[in-house]
């Protein structure tokens, strides 16, 4: 379903990374777990014309506390403001992965 953000709104697409973690022993641990201030990573998938500084396609660090959650065609995305992002990953020149410049 095509949404237009309003405003500085950012829709943004939880990365699978970010779903569940494996501690260095190998203990899985699972998004619902409750982590003392963890931010998460996402991809932009929408933006209102007022956000200045995230495009779409954009893979932001947020807080996870500071989002509301929505369901379109099945698939659960984050509604976060401009001001709640926290970083933008960009690549480093040579680098295939991309890294955190804040």
């Amino acid at each position: 379903m095509p949404i237009r953000m309003l405003s500085d709104r950012v829709l943004v697409r939880l990365d699978d990374e970010s779903a569940e973690r494996r501690s260095v022993t190998g203990i899985v641990i699972p998004a619902t777990a409750e982590v003392s201030r963890r931010l998460s990573w996402g991809f932009v998938v929408a933006t209102g014309r007022l956000a200045r500084q995230i495009e779409v396609g954009d893979k932001v660090l947020f807080d996870s506390e500071k989002r509301a959650e929505v369901e379109l065609s099945g698939t659960i995305y984050l509604l976060l403001r401009e001001k709640d992002v926290h970083g933008i990953a960009e690549a480093a020149e040579g680098a295939k992965e991309p890294g955190l410049y804040l």
